[in-house]
């Protein structure tokens, strides 16, 4: 995806040389001894083989003579670099953070074009906001050379929409492995779609009453570790729901440890990471985990163990504005749940009254081979139960 370094730099011991993405994450590959590269493999987004070399270096501690560096290189490596001479040139690195490379892509800038006022001549994120902000100005200003030139461009913007390419782009990556596996839990397992609603008063109360100590711990307290930590002791009472088909279809596997995933819409695609043992950790424990995988997924860097052994997945669409919808099981697992948004509608409490209660609807697919609509429903309804009195969850935690 990116390298980190160019042919010819100095590396340090584990620092980043190349960002890799694989159907499952993104994975920073470093150094494993300090030293200088002498080759890199592959371009910049090209597909590179399991088990081929990515670069090549030569440790610090077995590092040639300075005599030796300046010895010409073989002539078939000559021979390519006189041929293109322009490639050569691109070659050369210009120093820039991570940071302002990627800002100088989503621009579509060339970094050679960009005077750099940091030392040795390193591009600034400032330099590259000054050009941005100066290019069209310069524009402005210049006349065009002549009224053919000014014809032709208002030709090519009254061109019709089908004389117009495409713009084509290879699924890769997270992406590619997404879309597999929809596709083969979207036609191999029956799914069974239930909604509900939940009233979610009392738990945002609830939630607003332990933020603060929550905060003074450092842990940011939203509502997903309360719907986490009711799911975990709901799936007690119902352990088909966390539980795994074998590929014969012939044997539940009853799973011991309630991992429960949650889909995140990350930088290199949709990741769903998950939290184990969910049934032993504390509220707080939990948030700490939703803040932490969170966080990597969003930035594209899960580890592939925190990607594993998931048993069922809470999709949050209603962070997006969603309300209902027929989610797809992450298979091997069973079931899904997606949460709506929430909203403010009217209710009529126990005295007929009309009053104002926040309502979430949830939705569930399940894997109708072993789930019936009875179980999903009566599942919903424990899971529902301590969501809407969360006090009674204390009851029942060990």
């Amino acid at each position: 995806m990116e390298w980190r370094v160019a042919e010819g730099d100095e590396i340090e011991e584990d620092q980043p040389v190349v960002d890799v993405m694989t159907d499952k994450a993104m994975v920073e590959i470093t150094a494993p001894k300090a030293g200088r590269v002498t080759k890199l493999y592959h371009q910049q987004q090209a597909m590179a083989k399991v088990h081929a070399p990515l670069f090549a270096f030569i440790p610090r501690d077995r590092e040639e003579p300075e005599e030796a560096r300046t010895k010409p290189e073989p002539a078939a490596q000559l021979s390519t670099a006189t041929a293109s001479p322009v490639a050569a040139a691109s070659r050369q690195r210009i120093p820039a953070s991570p940071a302002v490379r990627r800002l100088v892509r989503e621009h579509e800038l060339n970094l050679s074009d960009i005077q750099g006022s940091g030392k040795d001549g390193r591009v600034l994120k400032a330099d590259v906001l000054a050009y941005i902000e100066e290019g069209p100005k310069q524009a402005q200003n210049q006349a065009p050379a002549d009224d053919a030139q000014t014809a032709t461009t208002r030709s090519a913007r009254r061109a019709p929409a089908a004389d117009q390419e495409a713009r084509v782009e290879p699924i890769r990556g997270i992406k590619a492995a997404m879309a597999k596996s929809m596709v083969k839990s979207a036609t191999t397992i029956p799914h069974f779609i239930y909604s509900e609603d939940i009233d979610v008063t009392d738990l945002l109360k609830l939630r607003e009453q332990l933020k603060p100590e929550a905060e003074a711990r450092g842990s940011r307290l939203t509502l997903m570790p309360f719907f986490m930590k009711a799911m975990a002791l709901a799936v007690q009472e119902f352990p088909v729901l966390n539980s795994q088909l074998n590929d014969d279809v012939t044997e539940i596997h009853y799973l011991p440890q309630c991992n429960i995933g949650m889909a995140v819409d990350g930088k290199a695609g949709l990741t769903v990471p998950n939290i184990k043992g969910v049934e032993s950790l504390s509220l707080l424990g939990i948030a700490d985990e939703v803040a932490r995988l969170t966080e990597a997924a969003r930035s594209g860097r899960v580890s592939q163990e925190d990607l594993k052994g998931g048993t069922i997945t809470i999709s949050n669409i209603g962070a997006l504005g969603g309300t209902y919808t027929a989610p797809i099981i992450n298979a091997p697992e069973v079931a899904i749940v997606a949460l709506g948004r929430t909203q403010k509608l009217p209710r009529f409490d126990a005295n007929g009254q009309v009053v104002e209660r926040a309502i979430m609807t949830v939705s569930w697919a399940g894997d109708h081979r072993i789930i019936d609509g009875g179980t999903i429903a009566r599942f919903c309804n424990r899971w529902k139960g301590y969501l809407e009195s969360p006090q009674t969850m204390l009851l029942h935690m060990g």
